[in-house]
Parts: structure tokens; sequence; C-alpha cells
């Protein structure tokens, strides 16, 4: 086996995630959640937010129905205070059963 002639590479270098994200943190968030219009579910949804932003105020929501009606889309704006929050946020609306589909 012979040595390598190119030196070795230096270490990556560490990662700040607050550079890494697009959104500067804190700031208001938009995210909305699709799923069939049924009883409970604009409560569900803001139930969820109120768990990861306790400043949540649910006379923000905005609801819009679907073309035929059977579905519902909800947009929630939270306040964003880092990654890891949003990605539990996500994590937690998309684990509900009541919903289909969360941007």
């Amino acid at each position: 086996m012979s040595a390598s002639i190119y030196p070795p590479a230096p270490p990556p270098a560490p990662v700040d995630s607050r550079k890494e994200s697009l959104i500067e943190y804190p700031s208001r968030f938009p995210i909305k959640v699709m799923g069939a219009k049924a009883d409970g579910f604009v409560h569900a949804v803001t139930t969820i937010a109120r768990q990861f932003d306790p400043e949540f105020d649910a006379a923000t929501v905005e609801l819009r129905d679907s073309s035929k009606g059977n579905y519902l889309g909800i947009t929630i704006t939270v306040k964003a205070t880092s990654r890891e929050q949003l990605d539990n946020l996500y994590r937690a609306l998309t684990s509900h059963p009541m919903v289909k589909v969360v941007l």
C-alpha cells in the first residue's frame, strides 16, 4: 500500500444551524394543514399549535373549504423560535390521524 501524496483533508467546520436556515428566528411562520372536513379538526390543529407556541392566537386561523366541501384547509401562524421547534411541530401535525397534508 502506498502513501498518499496529498495531505489529509481538514475536518469539516462546525455547522451553525442559525446560518443554515433561511428563516430568521423568532418570526411569524404560516403553516397550511389539510384534512377531511370533520368535527374536531380545527380544534385538534390549534391544540397542537398551542403546544409548540404558547402565545398562539386561534383568532388568526384562516379556513378554506375545498371545491367540493369534503376537505378543509387551515392556515395557522406560529411564532417560530428555532428549526427544532418547527420540525417537532410538523412531526406532531403530520402524525395526527385527522391531518392529510402539512405545507
